[in-house]
């Protein structure tokens, strides 16, 4: 299956409803199965699939919280914890950077936590949403990519 007509496919789904949010609470909690990587280095062999567990907790437009674990592109376990701060709207997306930490990769400080500033463009409607993160290449320590989460509302 060609996963980039797949998750063009969800960013129109997403996207449909975005202006459809509720306005009875600036408050949701987003639950995700990880995300799809696609990477940039593609001759490397790279897990595109990082399946996992993560929470993001909206406290408003502008600031989330996001937590998780998750299979890295290297196949070891990572965690993260995070901030989004999205302060520019742009038709149906919020755009700005997650700022927060990750573990579990070996080529990056030994596999511990190390700190994040990725730029971010979130899409959300009423129950799902979807996070396009851009992940920069740090030769020797982090192969770089796009990453794409979708994320259900539970709350």
């Amino acid at each position: 299956m060609k996963i980039l007509p797949f998750l063009w496919g969800c960013l129109f789904f997403v996207t449909t409803g975005a202006n459809a949010q509720s306005q009875d609470s600036p408050h949701h909690l987003w639950i995700n199965l990880g995300t799809y990587t696609h990477h940039f280095q593609q001759n490397r062999n790279l897990n595109n699939e990082n399946t996992g567990f993560g929470l993001e907790w909206t406290y408003n437009e502008m600031y989330s919280l996001t937590g998780g674990i998750f299979k890295n592109s290297e196949n070891q376990t990572s965690h993260y914890l995070g901030l989004y701060v999205t302060p520019i709207q742009v038709a149906s997306a919020r755009l700005g950077v997650v700022v927060g930490g990750f573990d579990g990769y070996p080529n990056a400080f030994n596999g511990n936590w190390f700190p994040a500033l990725l730029p971010v463009a979130k899409f959300e409607g009423k129950k799902w949403g979807l996070n396009v993160t851009y992940i920069p290449t740090l030769p020797n320590r982090l192969y770089g990519g796009v990453s794409f989460q979708i994320k259900y509302a539970i709350y």
